[in-house]
């Protein structure tokens, strides 16, 4: 079954993003807000990038090639296992937990940031990045919750 394996977010207390790392910090457990991401989170509220999401199936391959995977430094604060999330399109909905369901809005690409902090184009990682979403119902979500591929109808 498909799994949370890793949450981290930037916490609003700390200081702005470094220009050589992301700013994220692991949690076992958090709070999704509807038309913000993860509660507390200073990289949320956008209506197109709430949350980054990875797949934990692509983090071996890109480790292999020298991309930093600690908790967060890839700049995603979701990992999920055992669901293609390069097989998703725009407006696939995903639940989280037992309650908090997020919308896919694109496939992420990676930018001039991600290039600095990893020292590779993103071009390298294409296709392996994950999605943005959005958050369509709130909810708790844990490091071990279960996600489960809605459909359009039962979202």
């Amino acid at each position: 079954m498909p799994a949370i394996v890793s949450i981290a977010y930037s916490p609003t207390h700390l200081p702005a993003e470094p220009h050589d790392h992301y700013q994220r910090v692991p949690v076992t457990q958090a709070a999704l807000v509807v038309g913000h991401g993860i509660q507390g989170d200073r990289k949320g509220g956008s209506p197109t990038r709430q949350l980054n999401i990875m797949s934990a199936d692509e983090l071996a391959p890109l480790a292999a090639a020298g991309f930093k995977l600690a908790p967060g430094q890839m700049g995603e604060q979701i990992v999920i296992s055992g669901l293609d999330l390069a097989a998703l399109e725009p407006g696939a909905q995903i639940q989280l937990g037992e309650a908090a369901v997020v919308e896919v809005v694109s496939h992420r690409t990676g930018c001039e940031r991600f290039e600095h902090i990893q020292g590779h184009p993103p071009t390298e990682a294409a296709g392996r990045l994950g999605v943005m979403a959005k958050v369509t119902t709130a909810g708790p979500i844990a490091v071990g919750d279960l996600v489960r591929l809605l459909s359009a109808e039962t979202a």
